[in-house]
């Protein structure tokens, strides 16, 4: 029997939110392709929710800080595997945890490939290099890429997508007749290098405000965050925060009933883009360049930083690194700008 022939696969992905979304369509499309198969899939508990929607598919918790700490943590873990039936294993991270996991599995026979995550190519790519400024293999497609390796076929595409679900009945956002524009707008990001500046998300709510019928869903996360957003939620009756309110499955439920999510380089436009949402994604020093692009999203909705006023852009993969004078680059994206992509958008869903 080739290895093509396995049904049940091992997958690893154990962090972050966003990183774990952007599996989705690749295991969706490794569905498609190879009928029968099935996932076992490691990740941290609180991200299950995003993989269940999957029916072929059992979440297995991770947990990183308590019983699967450490190397003998995951001589744990490679011990609750052992109950498990499967026959490949597909490791989407390729960190030192899972490559610990690639040791104790090495004698099991059972095939193990790992993420090429392209670090020298990234490098170069956030180092200054002109020569090095160019589009890298996107994140799914090296995802894609170690199921291949396996003898899978993977090929994600735009029906490589999870289907819209009923709205939460627990959420009440106070609108009863039909015809209203439902807008996701996620404004904070893990780094500042990443995040709009707040002074002009409120000019582009105050703009998205003009838009007859629309409301618009704030998304965060975070004590901080949900003060911000409920201190806009008062000032904009037209904004309806959500953070803090719902659970990830509600919330992500709440999200595939959206008409358009806009959002910084950061998960939750992942998220959105699992259930083919078009998602507008504002840049600071990041850039699509690296493959973080949310999925199946055209050139148009990545609304980029001025490279030529700031031409070290990306100076990193992940907005962690801002250096002087680049404190400021999301500056360089006018309101008007985000809010004329957005009625495009509106414009182009209509038809």
């Amino acid at each position: 029997m080739g290895k093509g022939n396995k049904k049940r696969i091992l997958a690893i992905r154990l962090s972050a939110l966003g990183d774990v979304a952007m599996t989705v369509p690749v295991l969706l499309s490794v569905t498609r392709l190879n009928p029968g198969v099935r996932f076992l899939f490691i990740t941290k508990t609180h991200f299950a929710p995003v993989l269940e929607r999957l029916n072929n598919l059992e979440a297995h918790p991770f947990e990183g800080k308590g019983i699967h700490k450490g190397i003998r943590g995951l001589w744990h873990l490679k011990g609750e595997l052992k109950e498990k039936d499967f026959d490949a294993i597909a490791d989407l991270h390729a960190v030192l945890r899972t490559g610990i996991l690639k040791l104790f599995f090495s004698f099991s026979g059972k095939p193990f490939e790992s993420l090429q995550k392209g670090r020298r190519e990234k490098k170069r790519l956030t180092s200054g290099d002109p020569g090095g400024f160019k589009p890298l293999k996107s994140t799914h497609e090296r995802y894609a890429d170690v199921f291949r390796r396996l003898g899978y076929k993977a090929s994600p595409n735009a029906g490589d997508i999870l289907k819209r679900e009923v709205w939460p009945n627990n959420f009440d956002d106070g609108l009863t007749q039909s015809g209203w524009i439902r807008v996701g707008l996620a404004p904070f990001a893990a780094h500042s290098g990443k995040c709009y500046p707040e002074q002009q998300m409120k000019e582009l709510i105050e703009l998205l405000g003009t838009v007859p019928n629309l409301r618009v869903y704030l998304f965060g996360g975070g004590q901080r965050e949900i003060e911000v957003l409920d201190s806009w939620e008062e000032e904009f009756p037209y904004c309806v925060s959500v953070a803090g309110k719902l659970a990830l499955t509600q919330e992500l439920a709440l999200i595939s009933n959206l008409r358009l999510m806009i959002s910084m380089d950061s998960g939750n436009g992942h998220l959105a883009a699992m259930y083919g949402l078009p998602v507008l994604t504002l840049w600071g020093v990041t850039h699509p360049y690296a493959g973080f692009t949310p999925f199946n999203q055209p050139e148009a909705n990545s609304l980029l930083s001025n490279r030529e006023k700031y031409p070290a852009i990306p100076t990193s993969v992940y907005g962690n690194k801002v250096p002087k004078g680049y404190d400021k680059v999301m500056e360089s994206i006018p309101a008007e700008r985000v809010y004329k992509r957005v009625l495009e958008v509106l414009q182009e869903s209509d038809h």
